[in-house]
């Protein structure tokens, strides 16, 4: 199973050239950012482990990822969530339809309880034990950085056998492990990070840095407007779609557009740079997220 080594491609976009990392093509399941988080998981080596635990939405990324590492390793995944759509049970789709396949239980917490807890607080007063392991919402871990490291190792082995000069690399954040941990292997290499916040704004991404030990962080780039996780904008189903006809590779629809529409603000100012872009994977979830796009907006 290969878990490193994706190639890097070259692209233009709005006339600007850019490098790709296609970590989308690590694994069908297990690939982009996630995979490279849990590597540390993959390579673990524990007969007392039975159960791997998480939480988050019934539609995650992370959900498919950690049902994909459990079907590996030969654990069963209970994933907690606050609640699953009632349209989804019914017509299962995206990551939620493949973890399902994979054996995983996604479980609402007010099955399993009549407190009012969140997923979160639930696994933590009720499903941390000896034969369980557990693993925060999106990777946010320090378990993560193993896999990030040599990520930074292949993007540092490329810049030398290439001879790229002024390289900054560029991501989306969810939680920001991955873009924390690049930022953290490549700045002593005088490699700048630039990433945005999609989930919520800078400074809960901040929080999210600090929560993982780390003072020094990647360049966080902003837009002038509230961008709100999940919402349907037709600027972002614009760009999404101006990505695939440019480069002939697809995009997550939930995390890249943003960072596009920062980098589109970004890369006038920074003409003497050398743009590396980190596909993250997350393409299951446009299964779910482009037929929304497409009864809004048009195909």
């Amino acid at each position: 199973m290969k878990l490193s080594q994706t190639p890097i491609t070259t692209h233009s976009y709005n006339g600007v050239s850019f490098h790709l990392k296609r970590d989308d093509l690590l694994h069908p399941h297990f690939s982009g950012n996630k995979a490279r988080k849990l590597m540390r998981l993959l390579e673990l080596e524990d007969a007392s482990i039975t159960h791997l635990i998480g939480y988050g939405s019934a539609q995650a990324n992370s959900l498919l990822s950690l049902a994909a590492l459990a079907e590996m390793k030969g654990w069963q995944l209970e994933f907690y969530v606050d609640h699953i759509p009632h349209w989804l049970k019914e017509n299962p789709i995206g990551n939620y339809r493949q973890a399902l396949a994979l054996g995983a239980k996604v479980i609402p917490v007010s099955d399993v309880t009549d407190e009012d807890l969140h997923p979160e607080a639930y696994i933590k007063a009720y499903r941390l034990s000896d034969n369980c392991l557990f693993v925060p919402e999106g990777g946010r871990s320090t378990i993560a950085e193993a896999g990030i490291a040599l990520l930074a190792k292949e993007v540092l082995v490329w810049k030398t056998t290439e001879q790229v000069n002024n390289l900054v690399v560029a991501l989306p954040s969810g939680t920001g492990t991955t873009a924390l941990f690049l930022h953290k292997h490549l700045k002593q290499h005088g490699i700048e990070v630039v990433t945005c916040a999609c989930v919520g704004g800078t400074e809960y991404l901040i929080s999210q840095f600090e929560e993982l030990g780390e003072q020094c962080f990647p360049t966080i780039l902003e837009m002038d407007y509230k961008h709100h996780f999940g919402k349907l904008y037709r600027a972002d189903f614009e760009v999404w779609n101006a990505l695939k006809e440019s480069t002939g590779v697809e995009f997550d629809l939930l995390y890249d557009p943003l960072m596009w529409h920062c980098l589109s603000r970004w890369l006038p100012k920074n003409e003497d740079k050398s743009l590396l872009y980190i596909h993250q994977g997350g393409l299951i979830g446009n299964e779910s997220m482009l037929p929304r796009y497409q009864r809004k907006f048009g195909a």
